[in-house]
């Protein structure tokens, strides 16, 4: 594969769900493997997944390339659907958005072998939410990445000192850091960043304590949960990531796997080819599985060069 190969990128496209626009991104290839749906994180778009300037690290054009139909919703609240935020703080009215979206993004184009679902950060949240809901029946395998059930100790010392004073830096420094790991025009979040809905903190506020662990448990495809090497929002240790791949008791498969050299914002970093490739080579496993009904598991598997000793 050569940059040049890379160059198409995905187009915008914006569907009209219940009354309510939703904007978003797409690349449909012909015949795809399959179809995988990307759901972005917080203050940012579903741009995050092309990663301005930079078509090498793009997930976009990598998994296009390898024969895969990518969309990327804005998710709700953000982009077209902004002006609609107060009406979407219950889960059901964003599934029923996120859903219809990805309907009508695909239309009547082909899926391949199924739906794939990737999330990043406070998109998890959607993210798992869909892949328990019935109307998810054609769901191949989850991904998830810069999410967890136990916050990093940074990130609550960082909390606990914002919160007596407002002027010192907050938590979104952590997710920068190291600077090292981004692109200096990247690094910061100003070409990916986006206004994010206030009632996205609501949405999230019992997420790891409850939300995530209840519906992880209900998840009934194959997982891989990603953390990156120098998370500080999350813990990703090696008792933290087989804490919560613990906690999908009916997945056929689980995979933990931790990203070497990556930041919190795994998709925009110099790693990101790497960490795409890898979500890449497990969608395809899923495909595999799928035809043939083979699943593994359903102990955790830990992926990749940092998996813990004796594992």
């Amino acid at each position: 594969m050569t940059l040049a190969d890379l160059r198409a990128g995905p187009e915008p496209v914006l569907a009209e769900v219940d009354g309510i626009p939703v904007s978003g991104l797409r690349a449909v290839a012909e015949a795809p493997r399959a179809v995988l749906v990307a759901m972005h994180g917080g203050a940012t778009s579903g741009g995050y997944f092309d990663c301005p300037g930079h078509p090498e690290l793009s997930l976009f054009r990598i998994a296009h390339r390898l024969g895969y139909t990518v969309v990327a919703p804005d998710r709700p609240g953000y982009g077209a659907s902004a002006p609609f935020a107060d009406d979407l703080i219950e889960p059901e009215r964003r599934l029923d958005l996120m859903f219809g979206a990805v309907e009508a993004f695909l239309g009547d184009r082909p899926r391949g072998a199924g739906t794939f679902l990737l999330a990043h950060s406070a998109g998890c949240e959607q993210a798992v939410r869909m892949a328990v809901d019935p109307r998810a029946d054609d769901l191949l395998g989850l991904e998830v990445s810069g999410t967890g059930h136990r916050p990093h100790p940074d990130f609550v010392r960082a909390f606990e000192a914002r919160q007596r004073d407002d002027r010192t830096p907050g938590v979104g420094a952590l997710i920068w850091t190291p600077e090292r790991l981004y692109p200096p025009d990247i690094r910061g979040g100003a070409a990916i960043g986006a206004p994010g809905p206030r009632m996205e903190a609501t949405a999230l506020r019992t997420w790891s304590s409850h939300d995530f662990p209840e519906l992880a448990a209900r998840v009934r495809v194959p997982v891989r949960f990603t953390t990156a090497e120098y998370e500080r929002v999350w813990r990703g240790d090696p008792e933290a990531l087989a804490e919560v791949g613990a906690l999908f008791t009916a997945a056929p498969r689980v995979v933990l796997n931790r990203q070497p050299n990556s930041g919190h914002n795994i998709s925009v970093g110099h790693t990101a080819a790497a960490y795409h490739l890898g979500v890449l080579a497990f969608l395809e496993e899923c495909v595999v599985a799928a035809v043939t009904g083979e699943f593994t598991g359903p102990t955790p598997q830990f992926d990749g060069g940092s998996a813990p000793s004796g594992r």
